[in-house]
């Protein structure tokens, strides 16, 4: 789905992460899709806060949906 704004420039929504996405480093569900100049990474919590510092100045966009743990935790 895309959403056209007041500048003419196009945002597109990006579906939450499921349980069929996988972290790219161990295989458990991911939490935390990078996406970068050279494409997408997916983590899970874990390697997401491992890699963070390392990625988050050249990410164009970080999404992290790690707080569902703790939902899920307190529910």
């Amino acid at each position: 789905m895309s959403q056209i704004t007041t500048d003419d420039t196009v945002e597109l929504e990006r579906p939450a992460l499921t349980a069929l996405d996988r972290c790219d480093m161990c295989g458990a569900q991911a939490y935390v899709r990078v996406t970068l100049a050279s494409g997408e990474l997916l983590f899970c919590a874990h390697h997401g806060a491992e890699y963070k510092p390392k990625l988050i100045e050249t990410a164009l966009e970080w999404h992290d949906e790690s707080d569902r743990l703790a939902e899920s935790v307190a529910g």
